[in-house]
């Protein structure tokens, strides 16, 4: 049955999903950072509180038809609620082109939840284990339906994505005396090598390496010299760069 229906099909319904994902994601990088409840209930202006209708939650369209605004109170919707939905969009729609049906679910799957700990990461510098885990999962459930690459090279990615990092932040720590990596970025590099497979991963890395030292560069060239206790979101650069490393590969 899936086999019968036709490749746009795809991008179109992972698309629409997309943006739906895409806003509670928005949801749980305010809330899961605040220690606020991420359980699914009726949402609320943040400014006045007030409940907010069906027609005021749909994604992309409703910030758009309010101008970026709440209608009672006036104030500024976070502008990360729009982006993040439009990021979830982009993410199903590509599963959806590169690869259509069964792997381009599984895809567009492990890139949202990639997306939840990059945005997680970005607004907190932290990146909840459940999320990790939940990566995990899909991984080795897509391995087992047959989706390449296969189990041998996903575990070999799983342990050597954290055995990696992990060595790194090792030797970071002892030669210069303090923290240079959370203890989340090496669990993620795991999961993501039990997505993509070994040979996947230095790849990801070195795009991720890249993205941090242009994202340096754009500094220094906008007047603002990086200090040493400046930081960057490690977890958001690896999220994107595998992301991208799939699509590429798919």
């Amino acid at each position: 049955m899936v086999a019968a229906l036709p490749p746009s099909f795809w991008p179109i319904l992972l698309g629409v999903l997309g943006t739906v994902f895409g806003s509670f994601i928005a949801t749980l990088a305010i809330r899961w950072p605040q220690g606020r409840s991420i359980a699914v209930g009726r949402s609320a202006c943040d400014g006045c509180g007030r409940t907010l209708q069906g027609s005021e939650l749909v994604p992309l369209v409703s910030y758009i038809a309010l101008r970026g605004r709440c209608r009672s109170c006036g104030i500024c919707i976070v502008p990360g609620h729009p982006v993040t939905e439009l990021l979830g969009a982009t993410i199903g729609i590509v599963a959806g082109l590169v690869a259509p049906g069964v792997d381009g679910v599984a895809g567009a799957i492990c890139g949202w939840l990639l997306l939840a700990s990059g945005t997680i990461d970005l607004a907190a510098f932290w990146l909840p284990d459940r999320l990790t885990a939940a990566l995990a999962i899909a991984a080795l459930v897509g391995g087992a339906a047959g989706i390449a690459p296969d189990v041998t090279d996903r575990m070999i990615g799983g342990a050597g994505g954290f055995a990696a990092l992990s060595l790194v932040a090792t030797l970071y720590r002892r030669i210069r005396g303090r923290t240079g990596l959370g203890g989340g970025d090496p669990k993620l590099f795991g999961a993501i090598g039990l997505w993509l497979g070994w040979r996947a991963l230095p790849a990801v890395l070195l795009i991720a390496s890249i993205a941090g030292l242009a994202i340096v560069a754009v500094m220094a060239l906008a007047g603002r010299r990086p200090a040493a206790s400046d930081r960057l979101p490690l977890g958001t650069l690896l999220a994107a760069a595998a992301f991208l490393c799939w699509t590429l590969s798919a």
